[in-house]
């Protein structure tokens, strides 16, 4: 598998995470996806292990029933370093109210080590 591979591969499997169904489903998507000691960070969360990830996973689902992660634009990586854009959209009318960016390292066998998130795109507090 080339690089490009790698990373466009990678980045499927984070998405696949962010948007499996159940509790059983997300577990066993983000086992595939990071490996044990993952961290994920972003400006709400700093969580580590695959424990920590599907909690995370299933808090964004319930409060943004009905949506799901897409991504932006292409995937673009290096070395072990990947970033990609993504957005949260509505299955009912196609809004995208969150929208970010993050930066993945990759570990040996191709599952992510760690994220870095950022923003974009909030919906405003009400």
């Amino acid at each position: 598998m080339g690089q490009d591979e790698r990373y466009v591969a990678a980045v499927e499997r984070y998405f696949a995470a962010w948007n499996a169904g159940t509790d059983e489903a997300i577990a066993k998507a983000v086992a595939v996806a990071f490996d044990e000691g993952a961290t994920y960070t972003d400006p709400l969360v700093d969580v580590a292990g695959h424990e920590g990830l599907a909690a995370v996973i299933a808090g964004a689902q319930q409060q943004f029933p009905g949506f799901a992660f897409r991504q932006l634009g292409d995937v673009d990586g290096h070395h072990d370093v990947v970033r990609f854009g993504w957005e949260l959209v509505s299955a009912a009318d196609g809004s995208a109210p969150v929208a970010g960016f993050d930066v993945a390292r990759l570990g040996e066998d191709g599952r992510i080590r760690s994220v870095s998130g950022f923003l974009d795109r909030v919906p405003a507090a009400g």
